[in-house]
């Protein structure tokens, strides 16, 4: 399966620099849940309460976006950019660093807001770096939330700035390790949440903590030799309880962003028996679930997602769900309609019909209903 066969051509104008104001005034693009209909509705974000159900459950991704990015320098003088891919304690991280001349280990790095900083290992492009503790920089996250800056994508060709602090976090965020935003649950309000709480939709979360990863593109030829980024889960009990009755009363598992469904897909690989009754159970830990066309989803039946970079695996991830020409064609016509593309930009309503995920061939196209 090549990688080239999930490209397109998009204008850089239509990359959102800034979210839309108010956050429901974004546009919403909504698939047809079959083929061979009316495929695709021009709608807004204030629409999404309208395509849910009494008894539906939404997946939502409760990560925190923290300030992973900070500036400094070598004890050599050098400058220096650490980000921060992944907390281990409260005085080590996994980083990358951007230097002129890579550091060895043992290197000190002298930070923004008075933080001294050891490199203690290193794996491939990431670097273990250890905080020297004082008064001010007691450890990580407190350093961080006073010295670093949001980690926008790269595509977004600015500084961060204060309004960004509260523009890439979630309304629900509350556990503290992500690197880059669950960008679909950007569009959600207070206001939104609510509306749909009282058509009798029931919430519940996942934490996945979004690495820089996700921004990667895929670099080999053919994606079966694609080696996904590792990224850090937990499907807690609660959550896999709310599926179960969910799927008792009839409804459908909503996934609000990628995150969300990659969290309770990855799941429900880690208990196979569990997930042939579409149902999970509570899990934690490591994930490197790589979704592309021909594979099958288990528990998700709809995803509320933002559009994605070319040749990257999210839209591979979307394409599984509907079929490569499908998803592209709806790119197609957004990019057509100046919809607003990445993180800051519009979303994308896929439902999920039972049977195209399990019966999508390899190359994308989805075999239709006999």
């Amino acid at each position: 399966m090549l990688t080239q066969l999930f490209d397109y051509q998009l204008p850089p104008e239509q990359i959102a620099h800034r979210p839309a104001e108010p956050r429901e005034s974004a546009r919403l693009l909504v698939l047809a849940t079959a083929p061979h209909t009316e495929e695709l509705h021009d709608r807004h974000i204030a629409d999404f309460p309208a395509l849910l159900q009494a008894g539906d459950l939404l997946i939502l991704n409760d990560t925190r976006v923290i300030p992973a990015r900070v500036f400094g320098h070598k004890a050599s003088g050098g400058k220096v950019e650490v980000l921060v891919e992944r907390l281990i304690n409260t005085q080590s991280a996994w980083c990358h660093v951007r230097a002129s001349k890579s550091p060895p280990v043992g290197s000190k790095l002298m930070m923004a807001g008075g933080a001294e900083l050891t490199l203690t290992e290193r794996a491939d492009a990431l670097f273990l770096l250890t905080l020297t503790p004082n008064a001010d920089t007691p450890d990580l996250l407190t350093w961080l939330n006073r010295a670093g800056h949001m980690p926008l994508p790269p595509y977004i060709e600015r500084m961060d700035d204060k309004q960004d602090r509260a523009d890439y976090q979630t309304v629900f965020a509350r556990h503290d390790g992500a690197v880059a935003a669950p960008t679909a649950s950007l569009h959600l309000t207070h206001a939104l949440l609510a509306e749909i709480a009282k058509r009798g939709v029931e919430t519940a979360y996942v934490t996945l903590h979004v690495g820089a990863g996700t921004f990667q593109p895929v670099r080999v030829d053919n994606i079966l030799s694609h080696v996904m980024h590792s990224e850090w889960l937990d499907v807690p009990e609660a959550t896999a309880q709310a599926i179960a009755r969910t799927r008792a009363r009839g409804g459908r598992v909503i996934c609000v962003g990628t995150t969300a469904l990659r969290a309770i897909e990855s799941a429900a690989r880690a208990h196979p028996a569990a997930a042939a009754q579409r149902e999970v159970r509570a899990h934690q830990g490591d994930t490197q679930l790589f979704l592309y066309p021909g594979q099958p989803v288990h528990i998700a039946d709809g995803l509320l997602t933002n559009f994605h970079l070319p040749q990257s695996t999210l839209l591979m991830l979307v394409s599984a769900l509907a079929g490569r020409e499908r998803i592209l064609a709806a790119y197609n016509h957004a990019i057509a309609q100046g919809y607003r593309f990445f993180s800051y930009g519009d979303a994308m309503f896929i439902p999920i019909a039972p049977y195209a995920a399990a019966s999508a061939r390899p190359d994308g196209s989805v075999l239709a209903l006999s």
